[in-house]
């Protein structure tokens, strides 16, 4: 083992690790690191420890040597509203850095690694793909919802009403302070879920094990199964590169379709698939997502609080609904296929347990998980935009966006900035029939921050919730619902199109045709060969802006970030 060769040509290490509380028998024994993202930073992360811990003991009980190692995440939540979102997807990168030099600083036989939300779980899924140890995750699950079945996602929605003057402050304070009754993960179909599921729709986690209760014992369970598993592992050198392959990921979008997963996935897949040294774009989830069933009943696109989907089976409920359409071959980090996995799970009454819960509440699973014969929706959840105003594509998930606006003409009003636009929402200086540009918000303008207050602000407003448009090069939270189109490519800091956008543009948005396009000048319709000869005359005039950053991790992450539809990730 890798563990045991370092002994040889590192001869202070054993002294060093005796120093640190190990004892004599363990520096002979497989040595597994626990990668956790436990911190008081959020409530996805403030209760892992007690799972590295149950991890910890089922490495000891596998005659194995866990040694515990943290990288703690931000929270999105907390950072927005502030330059603070500026820093979310740059501390994807920086925590797959940090997570890859702890794993190979000092050389591990395997890994356990414990994580919950938006950047972390995509964090820990690209350095497994990097330092390619025998590996599986554990996640922290998602928190309880509060009165009423209250989830946090709805706050952005109660904060803009009461700004409008239609609900009280202390209507508000009250829904703040019960929002998040638990630890875990927002309990919606969000970033941090969604990044939950694809970590097993991948095959790298139990199956059965992401989004659940982060109350559960059965989550505490897993978490010592998997300190079982990561011996196992080690002993029989299952890398994820032998796991992961182009299959698992076609598999995964496939089931993101199903779930309604977060756009930002449309960030983090093509981000880890590189670490795999597997190529995915856009243009991946656009084919795999046309003509795919649309499952899920969770919020915000459904009824349900999050912790209903593990109740009525989770993944393998869902995989069990598209199984014609999955790749039941790929290995899978038990050691046994997709299709091995999910039949032993009928055969060992997961289902019949799941049921348990749901009878509490008086459900059946198919009012959360809709048979497939009967979906949703049957062109999956997202779409890929392209035309003069995207040529490399922008993102919309089509099934938080109202039937009105799948196709329409709107008049542009270009902002430079988060803040002017959400203040000339919030002012009402938006109308019926605008389509709200927010530029230099992509991963080399700013970072690429979330657009979730603005898009609240327009999607809880009734009368601009299905006339407006809010078209960005920045990204939205996995909560966010309305016509919302971001990670606009190429970005305005790099001179693409929607830096060129003029207040009176007339913008075409065709869903169903996956069209993104500027055709008019100040709200005159124009040929396409007219449109192209004003956008070369703008271009000549358009000048690159300094960068937002002049030093420290953001300087460096916008001189090194991607396209956003390739990843955003750090060259």
């Amino acid at each position: 083992m890798r563990s045991q060769e370092l002994r040889k040509i590192a001869p202070e290490l054993d002294s060093l690790r005796l120093g640190t509380g190990w004892k004599l028998e363990d520096l002979e024994k497989p040595q597994i690191i626990i990668e956790s993202s436990f911190g008081d930073s959020h409530p996805g992360s403030c209760h892992l420890l007690e799972l590295v811990e149950e991890t910890r003991k089922g490495v000891t009980a596998a005659q194995g040597f866990g040694a515990r190692y943290f990288c703690t995440d931000i929270c999105d939540g907390e950072a927005q509203g502030h330059d603070g979102i500026n820093y979310s997807l740059a501390s994807r990168d920086i925590m797959a850095n940090m997570i890859e030099i702890h794993a190979n600083a000092t050389p591990f036989d395997a890994g356990v690694f414990i994580t919950s939300c938006d950047k972390s779980m995509p964090a820990n899924l690209m350095a497994i793909g990097r330092i390619n140890i025998p590996s599986i995750i554990v996640t922290g699950g998602v928190m309880d919802a509060g009165p009423d079945l209250l989830t946090l996602e709805q706050i952005g929605k109660y904060n803009a009403m009461c700004e409008r003057g239609e609900i009280t402050k202390e209507k508000l304070e009250y829904y703040k302070q019960h929002a998040c009754p638990s630890c875990g993960a927002c309990s919606f179909i969000g970033t941090a879920t969604t990044m939950q599921i694809m970590a097993e729709a991948l095959g790298l986690m139990f199956p059965g094990s992401s989004v659940m209760p982060a109350t559960s014992e059965d989550l505490r369970k897993f978490a010592y199964k998997a300190g079982l598993q990561a011996v196992w592992l080690a002993k029989n050198n299952l890398t994820p590169k032998e796991i992961v392959t182009k299959k698992s990921f076609e598999n995964a979008i496939m089931v993101h379709a199903a779930i309604s997963g977060s756009t930002n996935s449309l960030l983090h897949l093509p981000a880890i698939a590189k670490e795999f040294g597997i190529e995915i774009d856009g243009d991946t989830f656009d084919r795999i997502h046309r003509n795919a069933h649309y499952l899920l009943n969770i919020r915000p696109a459904g009824e349900w609080p999050a912790q209903f989907f593990y109740y009525a089976g989770g993944v393998p409920a869902i995989m069990e609904e598209i199984k014609d359409k999955l790749h039941l071959d790929v290995m899978t980090v038990t050691g046994k296929t997709l299709e091995e996995n999910l039949e032993e799970l009928k055969e060992n009454g997961f289902y019949d347990k799941c049921q348990e819960y749901l009878n509490k509440w008086k459900l059946r699973r198919k009012d959360v998980i809709r048979p497939s014969h009967n979906p949703i929706g049957t062109d999956g959840s997202i779409a890929i935009l392209k035309g003069n105003l995207a040529p490399d594509g922008a993102v919309i998930k089509h099934t938080a966006c109202p039937k009105e606006m799948f196709e329409a003409t709107l008049y542009a009003r270009p902002f430079d900035s988060e803040e002017e636009a959400l203040e000339a929402v919030l002012k009402h200086d938006i109308k019926p029939g605008q389509a709200v540009f927010i530029r230099y918000e992509g991963p080399k303008g700013s970072g690429m921050p979330e657009m979730f207050y603005t898009s609240e602000a327009i999607s809880s407003d009734k009368e601009l919730g299905k006339s407006v448009a809010l078209i960005t090069d920045g990204r939205f939270s996995g909560a966010s619902t309305g016509p919302a189109i971001g990670h606009v490519s190429p970005e305005a800091a790099d001179g693409g199109p929607i830096a060129l956008v003029e207040d009176g543009d007339l913008i075409h948005i065709d869903i169903k045709e996956r069209r993104l396009d500027i055709v008019g000048i100040k709200g005159e319709t124009k040929t396409k060969d007219e449109i192209e000869a004003i956008l070369d005359e703008r271009r000549k005039r358009w000048e690159p802006r300094p960068l937002k950053y002049s030093s420290g991790v953001l300087k460096i992450f916008s001189e090194h970030a991607v396209s956003p539809m390739k990843g955003g990730y750090m060259k």
